[in-house]
């Protein structure tokens, strides 16, 4: 059979990870109980549970298992949102939001069960999460998630700035807290990882296939592809910040309520054993409290994982480099030289108000957009929850607050200035906070 040539971003997962499975396209006429379009973590959970609970369900994806956001991204594993709290989410999704916080405050664990449940080899560490604040009045944010988080049986815990001090190897933070639940992953071996899982339990995979529309027909939906079309009874969207970038007409009502925004990932060159030790020395994930994040966690070949943002015309990478390794040099002076082996980048799906959005798209079908930079843990718990709703658990009972989908007006006008908000980032991150 002919195959598409997919062309992989330069990055460092892709540079270090097994090949995936032999896949085929999708051609000629298909059929599935489910069908599931888009092959990232969420789509791939999605699969996966279904088959755990006998659902024949079909995965259709555009490229390759994870390359896309889920193979692009830092690989930290997050149980939180990046702003908004348990406090915020049950405010705007009463019962259904509380749901969702238990769903949150679980989702590290259900991703480290899942991968050593099927022997997945993506370099995971259970080590923590943390954040730290980068100024004293920042500190209001910890104690806030802290008092939050808590009330919901997270194993959260405030930080002093010794303590951070202690636990990071600088000096650079006032405070902060830490999740123990988080942790870090090779999230492109994860999604390699998952899509054998999902084959191996009797699932199907159809790669390199954009999905060109997809309709009602006869109590079935049907998706149709340049090649092929498959029919099934339920249908999960599950395309994330990638919606509308292959296929633009494919769901415009989904593309057009996130904002995808290019974030760039930066690999340095392993670290000497007695830097290593120095710098982060417990392994935890680490992301603070900047709008313009400074972030990093080590792989397992004692790389720092890091990455920044650009704007601009020129060489964005060379640029990128200076401005990180600066930054590192400023936060780990003991760190001397910086050489980066990899800078990569890929979309993250930012919503206005920094919360998902799940939708019932029509008879038995779903989708979900949204990840607002904390896709890796939250959507493998996504993904059990959508399989739940398309084997016929009562949508009252999920652990996902459904909205109608709320496109953001002149969205092309507004992707074309969203780079620019990295300098209101810039701005509000040199402020105190009163």
């Amino acid at each position: 059979m002919e195959r598409t040539e997919i062309r992989w971003p330069d990055s460092l997962w892709a540079a270090v990870t097994p090949s995936g499975p032999d896949l085929p396209d999708l051609s000629g006429s298909q059929q599935a109980d489910v069908i599931v379009i888009g092959g990232g973590f969420t789509g791939l959970s999605t699969a996966l549970h279904l088959r755990e609970a006998g659902i024949d369900v079909a995965v259709v994806e555009a490229m390759e298992p994870g390359w896309g956001a889920s193979g692009r991204n830092n690989g930290q594993v997050i149980p939180t949102l990046s702003r908004p709290d348990p406090e915020d989410i049950i405010a705007r999704h009463g019962a259904a939001g509380e749901r969702f916080v238990g769903l949150l405050r679980d989702s590290a664990s259900m991703l480290f069960d899942v991968a050593q449940r099927y022997n997945i080899e993506a370099e995971q560490e259970q080590a923590g999460w943390v954040q730290p604040v980068h100024s004293p009045g920042r500190i209001k944010i910890a104690e806030r998630r802290v008092r939050q988080w808590s009330k919901f049986g997270a194993p959260v815990e405030l930080l002093s700035r010794e303590q951070v001090c202690d636990m990071l190897g600088s000096d650079a933070w006032y405070g902060g807290f830490w999740n123990r639940g988080g942790g870090h992953i090779n999230p492109l071996a994860l999604a390699r990882g998952l899509a054998r899982a999902v084959l191996d339990q009797g699932g199907r995979i159809y790669a390199r296939s954009p999905v060109e529309s997809f309709k009602r027909e006869n109590n079935r939906w049907v998706v149709k592809t340049a090649k092929g079309e498959i029919s099934g009874r339920a249908l999960v969207v599950a395309t994330n910040a990638y919606s509308g970038e292959i296929v633009k007409s494919l769901v415009p009502e989904i593309a057009t309520e996130v904002m995808p925004v290019l974030s760039w990932q930066m690999a340095t060159q392993p670290l000497s054993d007695n830097v290593r030790k120095s710098i982060i020395p417990a392994r935890q994930a680490m992301s603070d409290t900047h709008g313009e994040l400074y972030f990093a966690r080590y792989d397992a070949r004692n790389r720092l994982v890091t990455g920044g943002a650009v704007i601009g015309p020129g060489d964005k990478a060379a640029r990128l480099k200076e401005r990180v390794t600066a930054r590192l040099q400023r936060l780990w002076p003991q760190i001397g030289e910086v050489s980066f082996d990899h800078v990569w980048n890929g979309y993250v799906g930012m919503t206005t108000d920094f919360l998902p959005r799940f939708h019932k798209l029509g008879p038995d079908a779903y989708g979900w957009t949204g990840c607002n930079g904390r896709a890796v843990a939250l959507t493998i718990a996504i993904g059990g929850e959508l399989a739940k709703a398309v084997r016929g658990v009562p949508l009252n009972e999920l652990a996902l607050p459904f909205s109608e989908p709320q496109p953001i007006p002149a969205h092309g006008l507004l992707r074309k200035l969203a780079p620019l908000m990295l300098l209101v980032y810039r701005r509000r991150d040199a402020r105190e906070i009163a």
